[in-house]
């Protein structure tokens, strides 16, 4: 099993992103921004290697815009608690 396969070191993983992201100054807008992105990369690239990931990833598929960004948001909070 990769590092990737389990849920707590993919939420570490991104933790660790967050938090560089704010050590080298971008702003919480452009974290958020760049969260939309990776999802979309994610969703559209990458096949869900777990339960959670599944779930995440149909919420995306159903999601509008504004869902993204909102989940986009609550994924990268989890990441960092």
């Amino acid at each position: 099993m990769s590092n990737m396969d389990d849920w707590g070191a993919w939420k570490a993983t991104l933790g660790k992103a967050v938090k560089l992201g704010e050590v080298v100054g971008m702003s919480d807008d452009t974290i958020n921004k760049t969260a939309e992105k990776v999802g979309t990369f994610l969703t559209n690239n990458v096949d869900p290697r777990n339960d959670q990931e599944r779930l995440l990833k149909q919420l995306w598929d159903v999601g509008d815009e504004v869902d993204r960004e909102t989940l986009a948001k609550l994924v990268k909070r989890i990441s960092v608690k």
